[in-house]
């Protein structure tokens, strides 16, 4: 399979000019799927599957899972910030760097499993109590040069959601999981 299939299993998240409600709606709804789909997915893994690149030269699923949890608490709080600031600056990190920090590469899966779960549930309430008002709401990402609105976040956050689950998804099926 070619790498960049690998890499960009829906392929890469492209934002729409404006959001109909019906498409936020289906991307809160995606966003709200996430932990339940991982928790299937992996809920009988072993250790070794976890320490398993999902890619050549890629993160194992462990960082993966750790990676999605460090993503969606920062999202959660860029969120946040939005809702009672206006357009605020947000700190950007750097991912690969956390992925590379110890508790990334040994932590027990479990507890980003249950990080995701219950962030996921407070940002699901958030989202789902946003108004129109709410979501043309901005950030000022820095390390992108970029204002964002919040609908176009909803959307990029559903993409990462469905992408990394796929990481994991092909990567089991590939195996015969």
């Amino acid at each position: 399979m070619e790498l960049e299939k690998l890499k960009y299993p829906i392929g890469q998240f492209n934002a729409q000019s404006s959001y109909t409600p019906a498409e936020i709606k289906t991307n809160i709804q995606i966003i709200s799927a996430l932990p339940s789909k991982f928790i299937n997915l992996m809920g009988g893994w072993d250790e070794d599957k976890f320490s398993t690149p999902y890619r050549p030269d890629g993160w194992t699923v462990r960082q993966l899972v750790h990676h999605v949890a460090d993503s969606h608490i920062n999202a959660y709080t860029r969120f946040r910030l939005a809702l009672t600031e206006d357009n605020p600056t947000v700190k950007p990190y750097n991912e690969a760097a956390w992925a590379e920090l110890p508790d990334a590469q040994t932590a027990q899966v479990e507890l980003s499993l249950q990080l995701i779960r219950y962030v996921h549930l407070r940002w699901v309430l958030l989202l789902n109590s946003m108004n129109d008002a709410d979501l043309a709401r901005t950030y000022y990402h820095p390390g992108n040069n970029e204002t964002v609105r919040l609908d176009t976040v909803i959307a990029n956050y559903a993409w990462h959601s469905e992408h990394h689950y796929q990481h994991a998804f092909q990567l089991a099926a590939r195996n015969n999981w």
